[in-house]
């Protein structure tokens, strides 16, 4: 006779500690049996196979399975589609229930529909929560119903909705002896998955409270540890948002609009899911990028002759992370500069970034191409000269990432400031007459 469980079912989640979706599934009453997938359709458009983010994945499942053993329970883990896993599961167990918390982006949202409807065939509820964001798509939205597409209303709405809102947590903790108690179950090794260790550190989860209470004061200067390196905790959600929204909240109003930008930028794909692929003004969709690829290659290689774009871009390469003040720098170098597409820059971004989340780099990129929702005028041209000297005067964080800067080993400048910077903006009006 087969065992009656309920499914967990972790995705960009992978914490026990005030977990939405996994505390309501441990209040059930039914043993919980917690599952992850290493979805074989993202899997498969990754090219490079030392992708940092799936070793990070991979080191979190190893620790998760690991804190479930102690408890008496185990993690089952499956290398194949979400429908072939559960068809997997439906086979051996009686399932009431599958839990999970919710993910807003096109796949996600399509990926779930397709396991919703497998299940019902069964008979089988489904169950999501939000637990990736304070407030979900539809809820900070304008009197009319209607979503915000500028960012300085939604963020003041979102903070009086904070405010009024009742202090929330979910302690998933209190009710672990609810696991299914199981014997150790097996799981793929990374190579099994088709990938090899990467060497590249992922900045360990650490909320410090003294950098967010300074971050108004040092964020902009890149040479400086002034920003979290939380980003890859909050996509894959081994830290809970609502834990540092709470701390945001007390500590910095500067990092909580932080937070709330990418709350906004969620909410924008889930209700502009069309963002993903197009310019969220259409009219931007008809300007003539050079798509110059040779000036792409030493863009992607930080080798452009402009300091403050080559050392984002070598610091991007080397850590898989780059400075936020410096992304937009680049970011606008790409688009204005060089005239090529936001689309290549973004895709490049999506490969290398550590802290990667398809709405953040999206809504950003647009930003910086000035195509976006809130975005900042065409006409805004960061000059890059004028950034260094503004937030690195004496050169720290060109040196460390340009040692032979000064040098004949430099290279020299593939464009002019002046001469690219009237380029773009006689580019962008012809387009948007």
């Amino acid at each position: 006779m087969k065992t009656t469980i309920n499914i967990f079912w972790f995705r960009r989640d992978l914490r026990l500690i005030d977990n939405h979706g996994l505390f309501k599934a441990l209040q059930s009453g039914v043993p919980v049996l917690p599952v992850f997938i290493f979805d074989t359709a993202i899997l498969n458009k990754l090219n490079v196979k030392t992708d940092s983010r799936v070793t990070f994945i991979y080191q979190q499942i190893v620790e998760l399975k690991t804190q479930l053993e102690k408890l008496g329970s185990s993690l089952q883990v499956f290398y194949s589609t979400p429908e072939q896993a559960f068809q997997k599961l439906l086979e051996d167990y009686d399932i009431d229930s599958v839990f999970s918390n919710k993910d807003y982006e096109p796949y996600g949202i399509d990926r779930d529909k397709k396991v919703g409807a497998l299940l019902q065939k069964s008979g089988i509820r489904f169950q999501s929560f939000n637990d990736h964001v304070v407030f979900e798509p539809n809820t900070i939205v304008k009197d009319n119903g209607e979503p915000y597409t500028v960012y300085t209303p939604y963020s003041k709405k979102w903070l009086a909705a904070y405010e009024k809102r009742l202090d929330v947590a979910y302690p998933s903790q209190d009710f672990q002896e609810k696991f299914l108690q199981t014997v150790v179950l097996g799981m793929p090794t990374l190579k099994d998955i088709g990938f090899l260790e990467s060497d590249l550190e992922v900045p360990a989860l650490r909320i410090d409270q003294k950098l967010i209470e300074d971050y108004e004061k040092y964020r902009d200067i890149p040479s400086l540890h002034g920003t979290s390196r939380l980003g890859i905790h909050l996509r894959f959600g081994t830290v809970s948002i609502r834990e540092l929204t709470k701390i945001a909240s007390r500590l910095s109003i500067t990092f909580l609009k932080e937070l709330i930008w990418r709350n906004f930028f969620i909410d924008i794909l889930w209700h502009f899911p069309e963002v993903e692929n197009s310019s969220f003004k259409p009219r931007y969709d008809f300007i003539e990028w050079r798509n110059n690829e040779a000036e792409f290659d030493l863009w992607c290689k930080g080798e452009t002759g402009f300091p403050m774009v080559d050392a984002g871009m070598r610091e991007l390469n080397a850590t898989g992370f780059m400075h936020n003040r410096v992304r937009m720098v680049v970011a606008s170098f790409l688009t204005k500069h060089l005239l090529i597409d936001w689309r290549w820059g973004e895709a490049y971004f999506a490969e290398k970034l550590l802290d990667y989340e398809l709405a953040s780099n999206n809504g950003n990129w647009q930003w910086a191409a000035g195509c976006g929702c809130d975005a900042a005028p065409y006409f805004r041209v960061f000059n890059p000269e004028a950034q260094q000297k503004k937030f690195d005067s004496k050169s720290e964080y060109l040196l460390k990432w340009i040692p032979e800067l000064g040098t004949s080993a430099y290279p020299k400048p593939i464009t002019d400031h002046k001469m690219a910077r009237e380029r773009a903006l006689s580019t962008y009006r012809k387009a948007l007459k």
